[in-house]
Order: structure tokens, then sequence, then C-alpha cells
């Protein structure tokens, strides 16, 4: 073998010994250490990733978890009450129960309530045509239909109605991640406390202009009005910007203002029809004429033992 190529060979593995020698001390003097409980709680956690929690994923929550002193501001809205009670476990710390939550959409501008007025031709994405203009409506705060927050459900819990070309959550699949509440660029989406029965109340509308201008570009726009927040007995309701908004902590679903808005803007979903008026009235008028029958049998002689 030639000397030349002797001595190259030579010298390049003497460099390689001497850097793997280097590396291998300087990885041991910069080595982070990191918490094996952080493996523990990850894999307790659903590992959807989705954001919910307010941090990267899964893993990012873990090691906040494991590092913070306290969980009261941590929560996987995915995995919910029970998950967090798992890890409060493993960690020896107390999880803070919150209440369930869904997702609905404060828009109910169909097509039938809320007409076109131009066609949008372009990209399909709900971000650019809020970027570009008012929308194909003349209520610019409404959907406007291009489906941006289905495609970040990870949850496939929305879908557009071909009818309405509206968002439609399901509540049955629906985790409460809030990543359509960060997509809709118009804000439309919240996240609402779930009651039992999947009952709610929430003014389906989020058009701040003044009552004449709102009406005239949706037949069931909120006009502000405040009969809702007049009605009220829980203090539920508040006015702001020519809106009406219901806390869904504070609101005990009694349904009042429902019945109370001139422009059907307020949504209630999960309780029985109502009966009409006039049924409920000769309802109530017949149990009553019942009991006053009921009442003259027993005031006749002989007859005191009739039920």
């Amino acid at each position: 073998m030639n000397a030349t190529v002797l001595y190259t060979i030579l010298s390049l593995t003497t460099l390689g010994i001497i850097a793997a020698v280097i590396l291998y001390f300087v990885a041991k003097r910069f080595k982070v250490y990191e918490d094996p409980l952080i493996d523990t709680v990850e894999a307790a956690l659903p590992g959807s990733n989705c954001g919910g929690c307010g941090y990267a994923g899964c893993r990012n929550l873990a090691e906040n978890l494991v590092k913070s002193a306290s969980m009261d501001s941590l929560f996987c809205p995915v995995g919910g009450n029970e998950t967090m009670s798992k890890i409060a476990a493993l960690l020896g710390r107390n999880a803070v129960a919150q209440d369930p939550r869904v997702a609905v959409l404060r828009c109910n501008g169909t097509c039938e309530f809320r007409p076109k007025i131009n066609h949008y031709d372009g990209a399909d994405s709900c971000a650019i045509v809020s970027a570009l203009y008012s929308g194909e409506t003349g209520c610019q705060y409404g959907c406007a239909g291009f489906a941006d927050c289905v495609v970040v459900c990870k949850f496939d819990a929305l879908h557009m109605d071909p009818f309405t070309d509206l968002p439609v959550v399901d509540e049955d699949k629906c985790t409460s991640c809030g990543a359509c509440v960060k997509a809709c660029p118009k804000n439309l989406f919240e996240l609402r406390k779930r009651w039992k029965g999947n009952k709610k109340i929430y003014v389906a509308c989020m058009n701040e202009d003044k009552g004449g201008i709102a009406r005239k570009n949706c037949s069931v726009a909120c006009i502000g009005c405040s009969k809702c927040f007049k009605v009220c007995p829980f203090d539920a309701i508040v006015m702001n910007n020519n809106l009406a908004f219901i806390d869904s902590v504070k609101c005990r679903l009694c349904r009042k203002c429902v019945t109370e808005c001139p422009t059907n803007s307020i949504i209630e979903t999960g309780f029985p029809v109502r009966k009409p008026k006039e049924e409920t009235v000769m309802a109530d008028a017949g149990e009553k004429a019942g009991q006053e029958v009921k009442v003259s049998e027993n005031n006749i002689p002989g007859k005191e033992n009739v039920k």
C-alpha cells in the first residue's frame, strides 16, 4: 500500500476518534435532564395534539403539567375532567373540575333570512373573503360559508349544511378544542356551557349595526331592542354595541328571553316543542273546570267519599 494513502487513513481515523471523544464529553457536560413523569403524563392525555389546551401539543402540555406547581390554569378540553383527575393522581395534586363546553355558531343568517346581493368568484376561504370585502350579503358580520372551520376540525364535528350554507356542529363529536373559534375570521364561534340533553339558549347573531340596518340585511338579526335583557331574572343577558349576549354560566334556561325576542334571533335547542298559546289556555281552562266539578261533587250529600 502507498505510504501516502496509509498516512491519510491513519490521520482520518485518529481525527474521528478524537472528535468522538470530545463529543461524548460535551454531551455528558450539557446533557438535559427530562423528568420521566412527562412521558407518563403524555401517555394519559388523548394524543390529539389539537392545541385546545393553549399549548403546541400534548407533549408540551405534559411538560407544563409536570413543571407547574398548580393545575388550576391547565386543562385538556378533549380529555375533560376524567383525564385531568387521572393526571392529578399521577402528580399528587388536585384538579379543578370545569363545566363541559360545546361550540355554537352565533349566526342564523341562512339564504332564507339573509339573501345574497352579489357573487364572489375567488379562493374558497373565509379568511380571504373577509380580508377582501364584507361578503356576498348585506351583513358584514355573518358567516361567509367557505368552511374554514370545517377544515381545521380534527374530530369531524363540523360539516356544511348544503341547504343553509352554514356550518353545523355535531355536539356528540365536539370536544370544545376551540379550533373553529380560532379559524373563524368573524369570531362567530363560541364555546358555551354544555347542559344536560344538549340544551342551549344563545343569541345567534353578531351584527352590531343599528336595529333598522341589521333587520334590513337579515330578518333574524338582533336589533338591540333590550327586551330579552329586561325579562331575564338571572342577569344573564348583557347589551353591548346594539347586540345582546347570553352568559351560558349565569343562564338557567328559563326561556323567557326566547319568547320575548321579536326577531327570533335567540335560539333554543334541546327543549320540548312549545305548545301554541291558544292550546295551552284551553288546556288550563279545562283543567280548572274539572277541579270545579270535583269540588261540587264532594259537596253533594251522601257523596263525601267521592274522589
